[in-house]
């Protein structure tokens, strides 16, 4: 459990991207116990309790160092050392794990365990996702396997609610361009997304569009285009905890 953690909240929570090589804190790094991840877009470090003198800008999904909560304000320490106040709703230590082999999708808190839900998965449910999947080819409508975060909420989806996640991530888009799927611009351009911590683009060769949505049937059936789909009342219980920047682990 702890390294699933640390795999959610450091490899997820990517803070710079040099020449396109991803880097994250490693595990020596960590105490998995106290970290969190910025949820806000326009977070600021401050110096004292009462939040009036911004001195850092915290980046979108960076991971921070829980040391203490005081009243609504949380005391953190960045990676680069820097100590000071945030919002304690502009932080989070929630995380997804995603098993296909289990069908089950498990909400954290941290170490701790949420709740867990049954869920249905794409047609094919026991192949990493590559490519596109379509009518005429309907065994890549896989789900894909590794680190990913909720890209966005969203509330009116046609399956109750969803949590769009950014795949293709940088991790696709190096092994797409690697293998010839997609070219320099939609490389650069998942890239771009990453960086920016906005949807990738769905339109590529790699495929798109993945959730966690409503309208599972609870039944750990295999009928979706490669998304996770838990109960709508399942749906609704995460929909309180997960905010966008949330990491979630898909393990086969």
């Amino acid at each position: 459990m702890r390294y699933l953690l640390l795999s959610a909240l450091a490899i997820c929570c990517i803070v710079h991207l040099d020449s396109y090589a991803l880097q994250a804190p490693t595990s020596n790094d960590l105490d998995a116990e106290s970290l969190y991840y910025v949820t806000g877009r326009k977070t600021s470090l401050y110096r004292d309790i009462e939040r009036s003198k911004p001195y850092v800008r915290l980046a979108f999904r960076e991971p921070v160092t829980f040391l203490s909560l005081e009243g609504s304000a949380m005391r953190v320490r960045t990676m680069d050392g820097a100590t000071g106040y945030v919002k304690e709703d502009e932080v989070s230590n929630i995380w997804i794990l995603v098993s296909k082999r289990r069908k089950l999708v498990t909400l954290h808190r941290g170490l701790e365990v949420v709740s867990e839900y049954r869920a249905d998965f794409g047609y094919n449910a026991y192949s990493d996702k590559e490519i596109l999947g379509t009518e005429g080819n309907p065994d890549h409508w896989r789900t894909p396997e590794g680190a990913f975060y909720v890209v966005r909420k969203n509330p009116y989806s046609q399956f109750h609610r969803a949590f769009l996640l950014n795949y293709p991530n940088a991790e696709d888009a190096a092994r797409g361009l690697r293998d010839g799927l997609i070219n320099q611009h939609q490389f650069d351009t998942i890239m771009q997304s990453e960086r920016r911590g906005i949807a990738p683009p769905m339109g590529t060769p790699l495929g798109g569009m993945i959730e966690i949505h409503g309208h599972g049937t609870g039944l750990s059936s295999n009928w979706t285009q490669g998304c996770v789909a838990v109960r709508d009342e399942d749906m609704d219980f995460m929909w309180t905890y997960v905010k966008e920047g949330t990491p979630v682990i898909i393990e086969k």
